[in-house]
């Protein structure tokens, strides 16, 4: 079968084109798949999308006049995905349904520490031959406390190495990690959580529950000198709100590698072009706010699963099996 892969990193292609060489052909394409970009998927049965793909009902009808049975997206989220009116066109839909947690969880921690110690700022200034500590004051993270919202496998490998590093550990979810309660943390309501922590990172789904879970009212309950790190799902904060929170002096520092609206923005050089998303273009003024472009998952350990995986589902939708990584299952 010849299978399309769009949204594909440059870093990525590799890895693909291995994984599916001895089974499949595979098309790989830097393209992410949205109504302008439809035509390049006429023809093809199976089509991989990345999670910027916009998959809503006229893409997915479009899909399936082209000839589209599989879409198979090299991600945990599937959000972007209109997953009811897939079932009722009769696609077949999978995902990955686990990766490495650790590239996200160090990642998350990555940004935490470069905010604490003010990384890039020192950075930059060290290149200008300015080596002076002027407003580089950091804090020891060891005695602080860490609130873990979502403590499934990457929560949970967040809230690891924040025991490393001999921090309290909070943690908020449906249910509870008999992991992070070995490591002595403390299951609260959301509102304690925000309250008492340093340092909370945000490892929850999207999903109707979770929708701005940090809004106006719960980023007001956060320390003035806390940080926030979110490597989850963009829009599980309310980007004007923290602005505005922002713009009050408040919070230590603020990590994104999610935004939500990062479609259309994230994965593409913007640099040329007037940036029109006025809530982005104000946060990168801030000097307390790191953002990257959702490269989280991004190592050579946690590709190789997704791509594995990817390769193992169209090998699973020829055979009419159905896995954990299936969404919607093949039509008898």
């Amino acid at each position: 079968m010849e299978v399309l892969a769009t949204g594909v990193q440059r870093d990525e292609r590799p890895l693909l084109e291995r994984a599916f060489a001895p089974r499949h052909d595979v098309r790989c394409l830097e393209t992410v798949l949205t109504a302008d970009t439809l035509p390049l998927a006429a023809g093809y049965e199976a089509v991989s999308t990345s999670v910027n793909a916009v998959l809503d009902a006229p893409v997915l009808e479009a899909l399936v006049r082209g000839g589209t049975r599989l879409i198979t997206q090299r991600s945990t989220g599937y959000n972007n995905i209109d997953l009811a009116h897939a079932e009722r066109l009769g696609l077949t839909v999978a995902r990955v349904a686990r990766y490495s947690p650790y590239a996200v969880a160090e990642f998350a921690w990555a940004l935490a520490m470069a905010l604490n110690r003010r990384v890039v700022r020192a950075a930059s200034r060290t290149r200008d031959f300015d080596f002076r500590l002027d407003g580089l004051l950091g804090r020891d993270f060891h005695g602080r406390t860490a609130g873990v919202i979502g403590t499934g496998r990457i929560g949970s490998a967040f809230a690891a190495i924040a025991r490393g590093f001999g921090m309290r550990l909070l943690g908020w979810d449906i249910s509870v990690s008999p992991r992070c309660q070995e490591m002595g943390m403390e299951y609260v309501e959301l509102d304690r959580l925000l309250r008492e922590s340093d340092l909370i990172s945000l490892h929850v789904p999207l999903m109707p529950s979770t929708h701005h879970l940090l809004g106006a009212r719960r980023l007001g309950e956060l320390k003035d000198d806390a940080i926030v790190v979110n490597t989850g799902r963009g829009a599980l904060i309310d980007a004007d709100a923290l602005v505005d929170t922002l713009r009050a002096g408040r919070l230590g520092g603020v990590g994104l590698d999610v935004y939500e609206e990062e479609a259309g923005v994230f994965f593409y050089d913007k640099s040329l072009e007037v940036m029109t998303d006025d809530t982005l273009a104000r946060l990168l003024t801030f000097t307390n706010v790191l953002v990257t472009s959702h490269q989280a998952y991004f190592t050579v350990d946690a590709v190789e699963e997704i791509v594995t995986a990817t390769v193992r589902n169209v090998d699973d939708y020829l055979a009419g099996r159905i896995t954990e990584c299936t969404l919607i299952p093949k039509s008898p």
